[in-house]
């Protein structure tokens, strides 16, 4: 479970059993017991949410949207595309 990026309390990560196959460019949130997974391609949206506000998933929108080339180039280097 590589974390990609800390941010104020908040771990942006990867799980390595992504599934068989891999399922496309996402990332999970996890802050405290709040867990959430967002699809980066083809445009970053929300999949799923536990226990976040709407304001806090909007600060990890900007956090992705800010860090996006980032999490491209790890999720290539860690799922070896």
């Amino acid at each position: 479970m590589p974390v990609i990026l800390r941010y104020k309390g908040y771990r942006f990560l990867f799980f390595s059993n992504e599934g068989d196959p891999t399922e496309p460019l996402h990332i999970h949130v996890r802050k405290g017991e709040r867990v959430a997974k967002f699809w980066i391609e083809p445009k970053i949206c929300l999949a799923e949410s536990y226990g976040f506000t709407s304001g806090e998933l909007n600060e990890c929108v900007k956090v992705i949207e800010k860090n996006k080339e980032l999490i491209e180039r790890c999720w290539n280097e860690h799922f070896g595309y």
